[in-house]
């Protein structure tokens, strides 16, 4: 495909120092356009990069190719749905949406409108993990793995970077969840039974049944103390064990994002991270809360 005209849909922290940088600096693309629910937010960063700032966001996706959204997940939902309409390609944030029907909908307009999508789970397209992630696929042979996410997210003072009322509110469940899936998904198989429990402030565990037959683990936290704050997955089976490897900042893992979408355009072929993996990841996060949201109302009764 010649140079793709990509919209921004978003105008916070995650938007301003990762998506615009790497779309305006992409040499396969146009960023087209933003827009934000702020609309002077939408100014500022359009100006910040040469674009335009649309007060309609249907008149951004009118102006676009794709779309890429760096907004809550409930808010992506729906307009990524109007995109799809639109004939917008899709460069979607993870988790794809925090409800099954929201997840449903919009995997069912993507497939409607024939249009490529690729969300944005960062491990697998930083350079190192996405490598070391290939390497455990070919090897095989694994018995378990677990995906820990301790994230020292809020600063003691009340403030962090990215911070959000959505991340604020669904915690690191649905915040760094579907990381952990989307390492653990590849090399075990789909998840077959999950079982979830809640641990202290925003933690959760949980425990996963897979198709291949392994089982693996999963501790999800933004509220860690930050002395103990880190990621590790890790498997073992007959080869051993292995852990991954440090990964990149997220601007170069985006910037694989964006090449692996306009390939998928082009190609006509699904990518691996498409929507319909975005789906299933939201429908294995919503087992889980069931679960926790189960253990806390018995302990509350008992």
């Amino acid at each position: 495909m010649n140079r793709l005209r990509i919209g921004l849909v978003g105008t916070g922290p995650w938007a301003s120092a990762t998506h615009a940088p790497a779309l305006a600096r992409h040499p396969g693309v146009d960023l087209s356009g933003v827009w934000g629910r702020r609309p002077e937010a939408a100014a500022t960063l359009a100006a910040a990069h040469k674009t335009t700032a649309y007060a309609d966001v249907d008149e951004l996706f009118a102006a676009s190719d794709a779309v890429a959204f760096a907004v809550p997940p409930d808010v992506q939902a729906p307009l990524a749905a109007r995109a799809a309409a639109a004939g917008c390609h899709l460069l979607l944030d993870k988790p794809v949406a925090t409800t099954t029907d929201g997840a449903q909908h919009l995997a069912a307009a993507v497939e409607r409108a024939g249009v490529a999508s690729v969300v944005f789970f960062t491990l697998r397209f930083a350079a190192d993990t996405s490598a070391w992630l290939s390497e455990q696929v070919t090897t095989g042979g694994w018995f378990t793995g677990r995906a820990d996410w301790y994230g020292s997210f809020y600063a003691p003072d009340g403030t962090a970077p990215f911070s959000s009322p959505w991340r604020a509110s669904r915690g690191g469940l649905w915040d760094v969840g579907p990381h952990a899936l989307s390492m653990l998904i590849p090399v075990l198989g789909d998840v077959s039974a999950v079982t979830a429990a809640p641990g202290p402030a925003d933690t959760a565990h949980l425990i996963l049944r897979h198709t291949s037959g392994a089982s693996s683990t999963a501790t999800l936290s933004l509220t860690a103390p930050a002395k103990c704050a880190g990621l590790t997955v890790e498997l073992r089976g007959e080869s051993g064990t292995v852990v991954l490897p440090p990964w990149e900042e997220p601007g170069e893992a985006l910037r694989t994002a964006v090449d692996e979408l306009i390939e998928s355009a082009g190609s006509g072929t699904a990518h691996p991270c498409d929507v319909r993996f975005g789906l299933r990841v939201t429908e294995i996060l919503a087992q889980a809360e069931e679960r926790i949201e189960a253990e806390e109302q018995h302990a509350e009764t008992t």
